[in-house]
């Protein structure tokens, strides 16, 4: 037999309520409100999402966070079904339409929704106590946006898996460069050799073959050397930098070879950007790339426009074409190494470009879409924010 549940201080108020005059009351009445509106400040303090649900899914109580996390309108709280606004929920936690297929322990579970927005969300559900008058069951879920935590996860696993690809192929460009300039050494002695040989049609084919395996080999060389700029680093020297003076020195180098695709440029920028503490030569290798591709995505004719747009922790510098766009399928791909687009590319750059960009402690994002565009942006902390970072790491 379970032991006898003992009553709360409220329950013994309200037993004696028909005794109560009325002065008496209406204070009690206040006490009530004023408990219930601090019960309320509490739970909507609280980070994590709060649902109070039936055993038919009908959500009877959320606080603001959760409220956030399923998208859920306050007007709807007593009336919306979980279930209808999550519908994958009701199955992962073996709900029907008649309820619980089972009495149901205390659940946890990991989800992803894409709506209002997308998120990870880890749930924890247990079923309470109802009143001895009630007959529905009713289970308090609670909901906690781990995003980015996933994020992180990923990016520590995407790290890793990246450092053991790197140092793998690391050792195999080291042992394939030896035998490249072995190749360059002696092709280089055979057309010197040959160049003292009479002229006739079979040494001019001969010189012509020469200059081509001279050429891919000089090409090989030169992906190994892009490889390896990307796999081992240099830290960044940090020091004060100003965007837009770097932006429009590459901008100048590039404007002959945009001018000849008629490319026209637009720097849609007001006033110059506060100064980030950055590596100046590196910050400058990420706009050449990004230009470089955005040109290279773009017929003749196209437009290429600078934004900037500045808040309490972050510039963002958003560059955007009007090129051919990049597939959905293939945007996921953009910083793997080796995928190209095109015929010539090593397939390195945007690795490079993404590396730096985490080593300044900013982000680079793509969106792009196929026969409209492609928009890069590039976030670099604000130099207060990067002088806070850096000042944790050393600690």
């Amino acid at each position: 037999m379970p032991p006898a549940r003992k009553s709360s201080h409220l329950e013994r108020i309200l037993g004696r309520v028909d005794d109560l005059d009325s002065v008496n009351l209406t204070i009690l009445v206040q006490r009530l409100a004023r408990e219930r509106a601090l019960l309320e400040t509490v739970f909507n303090t609280i980070q994590e999402g709060i649902l109070v649900i039936d055993e038919l899914g009908r959500i009877e109580y959320a606080n603001e966070a959760g409220c956030r996390v399923i998208g859920l309108k306050e007007e709807d709280v007593g009336t919306a079904i979980l279930w209808r606004i999550v519908p994958e929920l009701a199955k992962s936690l073996n709900f029907t339409a008649e309820g619980p297929a089972q009495v149901l322990p205390a659940v946890a579970r990991e989800f992803e929704i894409s709506y209002p927005e997308h998120r990870f969300v880890r749930l924890y559900l247990v079923p309470f106590e109802s009143p001895e008058d009630e007959v529905s069951a009713r289970f308090t879920l609670i909901l906690s946006d781990i995003s980015e935590e996933k994020a992180t996860t990923q990016e520590l696993i995407e790290n890793e898996r990246l450092s053991s690809i790197f140092d793998l192929a690391a050792g195999v460009a080291h042992e394939i460069g030896n035998p490249l300039n072995s190749l360059t050494i002696h092709l280089q002695l055979l057309k010197r050799q040959l160049a003292k040989v009479e002229s006739c049609d079979q040494t001019g084919k001969m010189d012509s073959s020469l200059d081509v395996c001279i050429g891919e080999v000089q090409r090989l060389d030169g992906i190994i050397t892009h490889f390896l700029q990307a796999i081992r680093p240099q830290l960044p020297d940090l020091q004060d930098v100003q965007l837009l003076d770097i932006l429009t020195e590459v901008l100048d180098f590039q404007a002959t070879e945009m001018k000849d695709l008629g490319i026209e440029v637009v720097i849609d920028i007001d006033e110059p950007p506060p100064m980030i503490l950055g590596d100046r030569h590196q910050i400058k290798q990420v706009f050449f790339n990004v230009a470089k591709n955005a040109m290279e995505a773009m017929d003749a004719g196209g437009k290429l426009r600078f934004s900037v747009r500045v808040d309490d922790a972050f510039v963002f510098l958003f560059v955007a074409d009007t090129g051919k766009g990049i597939a959905q399928d293939d945007l996921p791909r953009v910083f793997q190494p080796y995928y190209t687009s095109k015929a010539d590319g090593h397939g390195l750059g945007m690795l490079v470009v993404r590396r730096i960009m985490r080593d300044h402690g900013g982000q680079i994002g793509i969106d792009s879409r196929e026969g409209t565009g492609t928009i890069v942006t590039l976030q670099f902390p604000l130099k207060s924010r990067r002088v806070r970072m850096l000042e944790t790491e050393d600690k």
